[in-house]
């Protein structure tokens, strides 16, 4: 900490002018160690250089000028430039907009990176003006509501609280009880809270707590793309990682091995469900929270967007007394909604549903869910054992992974069971050769597979900025499409605006391909016949694939070419 003033860049630029002396210098730093106020706070404290010469100096030192908050005129336009949650977290107001150049004024405006943050965030170009901290936070509580506090508060409260701050600097050697102590800060919990809340308000799927060597990177998922939250001190990522151990109740003194749980917190008038994950790394440990926000999964069968033959052929299937329906496709491609959209529509008051999870996503009532924990000793294959005792008509097996479930799984459904079950494969007949390789013999698959479902989930064009647009030939190529295939079909892409942050983006839906295992399909299978021959023989008999749906999706103006081309 005590060569903190040497790298203020404020310091630095007060130093060189000529403003302060080599004594004044060291009074200052020493009173930033002592109570970790601001540098600025302090000059203007001690009478040395007030708030109107240190803003001069830096709007000189950036090649701008200082802006006097109270004589702009905040029009909405202007306002909805910067998203609230961004102004919020960035401390950061827009003063001026210039065709596509947005002039800003930053809390902190010399930091670099945060400009360029800023810039990726708002996809314009941003030209920075500076003005008093002060006004830059009452317009933000004035103009963008003044209900939830800001990442900058909050650290700069950590800032100031010097008893934390110490034990955050020594959070490395830690005794458990200090970590649990550090965990409870007000500070870390409202930091913490802030960071879910911001995620989950942007309708996160998944957040990342990263420590790296000489940083803490917070990035969360939004409709399968990464975006990066503005960087916490590195120091934070001990305490911020304990307090979410504490949340979910895991051992915060085990940083050596991988633990999971789960925490709920309240968001507005919802409970929100996000499952951890806690994996050591080089730097310290890895965190990450999958959001499970039930209101936002509608569990109907219908409206997951099957296509009319997918989903009557479905609808029918998971009514039969056995047999295996298997849906594949890799990870967050929404296959454990497709299965428990599946139960829902079968849990009636006549049948026994249990499930096997790896771990339990949503919790279903009227469902025996058991959590897999291979840990201790909890398996698939001994879950599934453990069922066929509990006399269910239907077994739901978060994933086939190995010979041994695979093959319980398919005595369950030869003896009278129902067992919907997931695979990770690239596409349908791709579910066939993957039980031949893992070592099932190919008269059981045929005799006990009813169907596989493989879907993809592709981000859907926002309905508020979406425009037509002229594909080029190349890009009908890539479709295997010609021009006049198209006749009067037209193509859509978002223009990017405020509801989808600027991505053109908002949303998913799913694309489907089903193989029905036909009599034609089971001779192949029992030939032990190549994914390529069963793919052929499966569109020949009509199977529509994941490319075809995606045009169906991109025709009805849902999706963009980029996206099909992407995942299928």
């Amino acid at each position: 900490m005590a060569d903190a003033s040497h790298s203020d860049p404020l310091m630095a630029l007060v130093k060189e002018k000529g403003l302060i002396d080599d004594i004044q210098f060291e009074e200052v730093s020493q009173e930033h160690e002592r109570t970790g106020k601001l540098f600025g706070d302090i000059l203007k404290d001690f009478g040395l250089v007030d708030s109107d010469t240190q803003l001069q100096i830096i709007a000189e030192y950036l090649g701008t000028e200082v802006i006097d908050l109270r004589s702009v005129n905040f029009t909405p336009e202007l306002l909805s430039a910067v998203p609230s949650a961004t102004a919020r977290m960035y401390q950061c107001v827009p003063v001026g907009l210039y065709g596509s150049t947005l002039q800003v004024a930053l809390g902190n405006p010399l930091n670099p990176s945060a400009l360029d943050e800023l810039g990726f965030i708002i996809r314009k170009d941003l030209a920075q003006v500076v003005a008093d901290p002060g006004q830059i936070m009452r317009t933000i509580d004035q103009h963008y509501g003044g209900e939830t506090e800001s990442v900058g508060d909050i650290l700069k409260e950590l800032g100031e609280d010097t008893e934390l701050g110490k034990g955050v600097a020594d959070a490395q050697n830690a005794s458990e009880a200090e970590l649990g102590d550090m965990a409870n800060e007000v500070p870390i919990v409202r930091f913490v809270n802030l960071v879910l809340f911001q995620a989950i308000q942007d309708r996160a799927s998944d957040i990342h707590f990263e420590p790296f060597e000489d940083e803490f990177k917070i990035r969360y998922r939004v409709d399968g793309a990464l975006y990066e939250m503005s960087p916490p001190p590195k120091d934070l990522a001990i305490p911020v990682i304990s307090r979410l151990k504490v949340m979910a109740n895991l051992n915060i003194a085990e940083r050596r091995m991988p633990q999971d749980g789960r925490i709920t917190v309240p968001v507005g008038n919802k409970l929100i469900d996000l499952r951890i994950s806690c994996l050591p790394t080089a730097f310290g440990e890895s965190v990450v929270l999958r959001v499970l926000d039930r209101s936002s999964i509608s569990l109907d069968i219908d409206s997951l967007g099957l296509p009319k033959h997918v989903l009557e052929y479905t609808a029918e299937a998971i009514q039969q007394p056995n047999g295996i329906f298997v849906v594949t496709g890799p990870t967050g491609s929404g296959k454990t909604t497709t299965l428990y959209s599946c139960l829902r529509r079968i849990n009636t008051m006549d049948s026994k549903l249990l499930t096997a999870e790896d771990p339990v996503e949503f919790d279903i009532e009227g469902i025996m869910q058991v959590q897999v924990n291979e840990a201790a000793g909890m398996t698939f294959s001994k879950a599934l054992r453990s069922f066929l005792r509990q006399d269910p008509d239907v077994i739901m097996l978060g994933e086939m992974r190995d010979l041994e479930t695979s093959q319980i799984a398919i005595q369950a459904s030869l003896t009278g069971h129902l067992v919907l079950s997931t695979l990770h494969t690239n596409d349908a007949p791709g579910a066939v050769t993957r039980l031949l390789d893992m070592g099932v013999e190919p008269f059981l698959i045929s005799s006990s597979l009813m169907a596989v479902l493989a879907q993809r989930l592709v981000r859907t064009v926002c309905k508020k900025c979406r425009a037509p647009f002229e594909p080029t030939e190349n890009q009908l190529s890539m479709l295997n499409l010609s021009p006049h295939d198209l006749g009067e079909k037209v193509f859509y892409y978002g223009r990017g605006c405020q509801a989808c942050n600027d991505t053109g983006y908002k949303g998913r839906k799913g694309i489907f391909e089903l193989l029905v295992i036909n009599d034609a399909i089971r001779g192949l299978i029992n030939e032990r016949a190549p994914t390529i021959v069963v793919r052929h023989k499966a569109m020949e008999l009509g199977m529509v694939t994941l490319r075809e749906d995606g045009l169906r999706s991109i025709f009805d103006g849902d999706t963009t070419i980029e996206e099909v081309l992407k995942y299928t």
